[in-house]
Order: C-alpha cells, then structure tokens, then sequence
C-alpha cells in the first residue's frame, strides 16, 4: 500500500492493519521452517508495509504532541 493511501486511514485502522500484517508475517516465518515458500519475497513486502504503517503512526503521534506544546 503506498503512503499516501496509508495517510488517508484513521489510526485504528492502520493500527489494525499492523496487526495483520504483523500476523501474516508470524504465519510465513513459521510455513518457511518447515516448507518452501511460493512466494518468499512476500516476507520482504510484508516487513516494508509493516515499517510504512509504524512510520505514519509515529509521524501522527509526534505531529499531536507537537500541536499541544
């Protein structure tokens, strides 16, 4: 998902989709111990997407904190 779709979800929404990205990554990581993976650069995917949501919601939380001061 590119960042300006990420801008346009609430903060639970995206705090939902780090959750299930988090997830689907638990998931990949323990199907690759025991089998091949179709698709293991899915875990790359999954990684950047996971780091592009945490990267908003801690752009969010420093940009209200700095609105309050």
């Amino acid at each position: 998902m590119k960042a300006s779709r990420l801008r346009e979800l609430t903060a639970e929404e995206l705090q939902r989709r780090v959750a299930e990205l988090q997830d689907e990554t638990f998931k990949l990581k323990l199907r690759r111990s025991t089998e091949q993976l179709p698709n293991p650069l899915r875990l790359r995917v999954l990684r950047r997407e996971t780091a592009r949501c945490l990267t908003e919601l801690a752009a969010r939380r420093k940009s209200s904190q700095a609105g309050e001061k």
